[in-house]
C-alpha cells in the first residue's frame, strides 16, 4: 500500500490481547448460563454474508444447514450474522432451524465477549466465514472450518481447515476435521497472530518512533 517498511511493524492481533487477559466461564457455568447442555460433539457457527457475493449467501447457508444435519451427536450453537439485509435472511433462517432441530441447535443474537470467547475453548470447531475463526480459535487450539472466500489473503494457522461453499467441500472439512491426524495437529498449533501483548508493543513504538512529518505521506514504491 506503499508504507516505508521501516515504518511497518507486526505486533499481532489485540483480539490475542483479549484471550490472555479474560476470566473464563467453566463448562458448568457456561451451559447454565446458555441453557443448553454439551454433547460428545459441539461446533459453534457464525456465517456472514460476503460484501461482492450477497446473492449467494442464503444457498450457501442451507447448504452448510445440510451438512450439519448429517453430524451425528453433534450440539450446533449459532451467533447471528450482520444486520444487512442478505445477514437479516441468514437470521431467519437460523431460526427456523433451531425451531426444527430443538434438541441439537441453539442461537443467540450476541454472547458478547465473555460467553463467545468461554465457549470456544469447548467446542470441536469455529465453523462458518467470522474471523475468529482465523484469528481467536487458534489460541485455543481448536479447529475452524472456514467456508468460501470471506477471509480470503488473511495468514492462516494449521488448524484452519479452508473449503470450498459446497455440500462435498464441507463435508470434507468435517471429515478432516475429526481425523486423527488434524487432531495430533491441534495439539501443537501456533497462532501467527501472536501471544498477546500487542497493545503494550504497539504503546512502545508511539513513545518511541519519530513522529515528525507523518502527516505528509511519502509513497513507497515497490521494485519489481
Amino acid at each position: 500500500m506503499g508504507e516505508r517498511p521501516q515504518s511497518v511493524f507486526c505486533v499481532g492481533a489485540l483480539g490475542i490481547d483479549n484471550i490472555m487477559q479474560e476470566k473464563y466461564l467453566s463448562q458448568k457455568e457456561l451451559e447454565k448460563r446458555l441453557g443448553l447442555k454439551f454433547k460428545d460433539r459441539n461446533v459453534l457457527v457464525t456465517f456472514h454474508p460476503v460484501t461482492l457475493e450477497a446473492d449467494t449467501a442464503l444457498e450457501q447457508f442451507k447448504i452448510l444447514l445440510s451438512v450439519l444435519d448429517e453430524q451425528k451427536n453433534t450440539q450446533v450453537i449459532f451467533t447471528y450474522a450482520n444486520a444487512d439485509t442478505s445477514g437479516l435472511i441468514i437470521n431467519r433462517c437460523i431460526e427456523k432451524y433451531v425451531r426444527k432441530n430443538p434438541e441439537k441447535a441453539k442461537a443467540y443474537p450476541s454472547l458478547g465477549r465473555k460467553r463467545y470467547l468461554s465457549l470456544v475453548r469447548f467446542v470441536d470447531a469455529v465453523v462458518g466465514n467470522s474471523s475468529s475463526g482465523i484469528i481467536e480459535a487458534p489460541s485455543f487450539r481448536v479447529g475452524t472450518i472456514n467456508i468460501g472466500d470471506r477471509q480470503k489473503g488473511r495468514i492462516r494457522a494449521q488448524s484452519v481447515i479452508d473449503c470450498k461453499p459446497n455440500k462435498a467441500g464441507i463435508r470434507r472439512g468435517f471429515k478432516k476435521l475429526y481425523s486423527s491426524s488434524f487432531q495430533r495437529t491441534l495439539k501443537t498449533v501456533k497462532n501467527p497472530y501472536g501471544k498477546g501483548n500487542a497493545a503494550k508493543k504497539i504503546a512502545r513504538i508511539i513513545k518511541t518512533y519519530n513522529l515528525e512529518n507523518i502527516l505528509k505521506k511519502e509513497f513507497y514504491d515497490l521494485k519489481f
